[in-house]
Formats: structure tokens, C-alpha cells, sequence
């Protein structure tokens, strides 16, 4: 997924910074850059494209079609902001929390479309909603200390995710349900193992935090 999401490694780093020293300041990145334009505009789609799944019965061949268009192009962008970050140096604080956010708004609409149509289990939508949901709060529980982008494990799990949602919204024939399944399988699968992971970092975050603060009060 989105290259703007660097792997976080404080976790791996036994003290943390001197809190009388200030982090450096992004002032020279905009926080208006083309890169959160992008990642914006990933989440303005959102809608239109759950307005585009419901028209009709929502099996319309071609609106169907349509639906599945403007969701590879919402997801798209998640790559292109990212390689854009990357290149030309737009990594914001903004665009580490927008990127998932986003990415989870688009995939999480298109499961919960999905269920209600009929075409995927609820019980598929709702381990990957809890996780998901679970992630984003954990997020904002420790944004006081750290931002924790996704590694490289939580950016295959969308690309999965996003892979087997786009089968399941292709109007295919019944020939390709098994690897369907076997996609939607494996996104799960992922998608639980790197919630673990999140959970774990989350952890080492805190218990680094306490450790300095326990320093500090000691004087060592």
C-alpha cells in the first residue's frame, strides 16, 4: 500500500528523545500538498461509489461495472499519493493518519455493500470491521506519543483486501467463486495476524513511554 506509510521503528529503540528537545518541524512540508489531496479525494469517493453499487437491485451488470471502476480508482490514488510522498518529500503527520483512515473507509463501505447485497457473509465483514475499527482507535489512544503507520505486513493485507473485494464486485461468472473465496480467505487471515501486530507494537510504545517516564522521575 501507500509508500507515504513509513515501517515504525521506535518500538526498537530502547529510550526515547529527550523530551526538552522539540521534534522537528514539518512547516516545510504543506499540509496541502497533492499527496493528502489525493488521499482526500479517497475518501470523497466513498460515497459515491455506495451510491453507484445501490443503483438499481445493486446486480446491475453495468452499474456493477461502474462500481467497481470507481473503486479501483480510489484505490489507485492509495498508491499514487504514497509513491508522490516518496518521491518529492510530502510525508506528513496528516497524510500517516489520513492514508489508513482512508483506505479503511473505502474498504470497509465495500464490504458492508457487499454483505447487505447478499454477495459476501456477514461474519466475513464484521472480523474485518472489528479489526479495522479496533486499529483506528489505537491509533488515536496512543497519537500522543507516536504515530504508528502501517509496515509492510498491514500494506499487503490491503492489497488483498482490495484485490478480493474487486472479484467480488466484478460481475464475473460462476467459475471464479472459489478463487474468490480463497482471496477473501487470505485478507482475512491477514487482516487478523497484522491487528496482532498493531496490538503488539501499541504495547512496546507504551511500556517505552513508562520506562522514560520512570527514568526521568529517578533522575537516571
Amino acid at each position: 500500500m501507500s509508500a507515504q506509510r513509513e515501517e515504525w521503528t521506535a518500538a526498537d529503540t530502547p529510550a526515547a528523545p529527550d523530551p526538552s528537545v522539540e521534534p522537528a518541524s514539518e512547516t516545510a512540508v504543506p499540509l496541502l500538498n497533492i499527496a493528502n489531496i489525493l488521499t482526500i479525494l479517497r475518501i470523497l469517493l466513498v460515497p459515491v461509489f455506495m451510491v453507484v453499487l445501490f443503483v438499481g437491485d445493486g446486480h446491475s451488470t453495468t452499474w456493477r461495472l461502474i462500481a467497481t471502476g470507481v473503486f479501483a480508482v480510489a484505490a489507485i490514488t492509495d498508491r499514487i499519493d504514497g509513491q508522490l510522498a516518496r518521491k518529492y518529500g510530502l510525508v506528513t503527520d496528516f497524510g500517516k493518519l489520513a492514508d489508513p483512515i482512508a483506505d479503511k473507509a473505502l474498504i470497509g463501505a465495500a464490504l458492508v455493500g457487499l454483505s447487505i447485497l447478499g454477495d459476501l457473509p456477514w461474519w466475513v465483514t464484521a472480523v474485518i470491521a472489528v479489526r479495522e475499527l479496533g486499529i483506528t482507535l489505537l491509533r488515536f489512544a496512543v497519537l500522543r506519543h507516536a504515530v504508528i503507520p502501517a509496515g509492510r505486513g498491514g500494506k499487503l493485507k490491503t492489497l488483498v483486501q482490495t484485490i478480493a473485494i474487486g472479484f467480488y464486485l466484478l460481475p464475473l461468472p460462476d467459475g471464479f467463486d472459489i478463487l474468490g473465496w480463497v482471496l477473501m480467505g487470505a485478507a482475512v487471515l491477514l487482516t487478523v495476524v497484522t491487528g496482532l501486530d498493531y496490538v503488539v507494537q501499541a504495547a512496546r510504545l507504551r511500556a517505552g513511554v513508562h520506562k522514560v517516564e520512570a527514568n526521568a522521575s529517578t533522575g537516571a
